[in-house]
């Protein structure tokens, strides 16, 4: 999960994509490589009170096994970050193959999961090195914004090199359009470009702008706890259903929303009175 610009929606769709597969029965493991440590705490888990991190992980100092934390959501667990991460960079400069850290250290827990998500800073550093050599796909978000674009071209650069030198099974497989304010003629014409020019690779949910996505990491808990028939919930969801889909067309993710009504007294503030989910426009 990963796109240099911050503030674009990489951890609140890491979490609450996890947590929706999750739910849906699937073993779910998300990595957080971002020193502000906002995917743990996101999901419920005070990194702080902690004895490990994947800071000790990443030096060697423990087994990421040693590392993970449940949740309060079955089959969702996360191997949460703290700021101490950011001093990770600097000491790992003179470590042999320092790039495949990460790599090394989720080899052995692959079997254990369906899914394992790498929440990275927003930045192109040696974390992001990192997580992009263990990943064998990405999944960018975008947001519905003027520069959505921006930065899209040099992320694409990196990965040539990272495919190049380090993880020749790199591919970006997956853009999720984000903040999506059916309000505007402005969003609608950023997925218009964007799928212009990623065509499959973006996926057909697109996730709207919602004052529930919002709140709901100030209590710690991903939305489709914290506000389970929220649009926001009901998007992750459907975007659950299609990545679980485009890694194995054959089984379907378990069908949350079958019957759901999205809450409107509880979305009565949100932005997104009402969207299709397949283009992400108003109805």
């Amino acid at each position: 999960m990963t796109n240099q610009k911050g503030g674009v929606g990489k951890t609140t769709t890491a979490v609450n994509l996890c947590a929706s597969l999750a739910e849906a029965g699937q073993r779910t493991l998300l990595v957080d490589m971002d020193p502000q440590g906002n995917a743990a705490t996101g999901a419920g888990i005070n990194p702080r009170v902690l004895d490990l991190s994947m800071y000790q992980v990443l030096l060697g100092a423990a087994d990421l096994q040693d590392c993970i934390q449940s949740t309060e959501i079955e089959n969702f667990a996360v191997a949460p970050a703290r700021l101490e991460m950011s001093g990770a960079e600097i000491e790992l400069v003179s470590v042999f193959s320092r790039e495949l850290r990460l790599r090394h250290a989720l080899q052995p827990l692959i079997d254990d999961y369906d899914y394992i998500f790498i929440d990275c800073p927003p930045s192109l550093g040696l974390l992001t090195v990192n997580a992009l050599s263990a990943a064998t796909e990405i999944l960018v978000p975008v947001q519905c914004e003027y520069y959505a674009l921006e930065g899209l071209g040099q992320l694409l650069h990196n990965v040539d090199m990272v495919r190049e030198g380090l993880n020749p099974a790199l591919v970006i497989s997956a853009i999720v359009m984000v903040m999506y304010d059916a309000r505007t003629r402005l969003a609608a014409e950023v997925v218009r470009d964007v799928r212009r020019h990623f065509g499959d690779r973006v996926c057909r949910v697109v996730i709207p702008r919602s004052v529930r996505l919002s709140e709901a990491p100030s209590v710690g808990q991903p939305v489709t706890v914290y506000a389970p028939s929220s649009r926001g919930t009901v998007a992750y969801r459907e975007l659950a259903r299609e990545i679980h889909e485009r890694g194995d067309p054959h089984h379907g993710v378990v069908d949350h929303s079958a019957g759901a009504q999205a809450d409107g007294a509880d979305d009565a503030h949100d932005t997104d009175e009402r969207y299709d989910v397949v283009e992400g426009a108003s109805t």
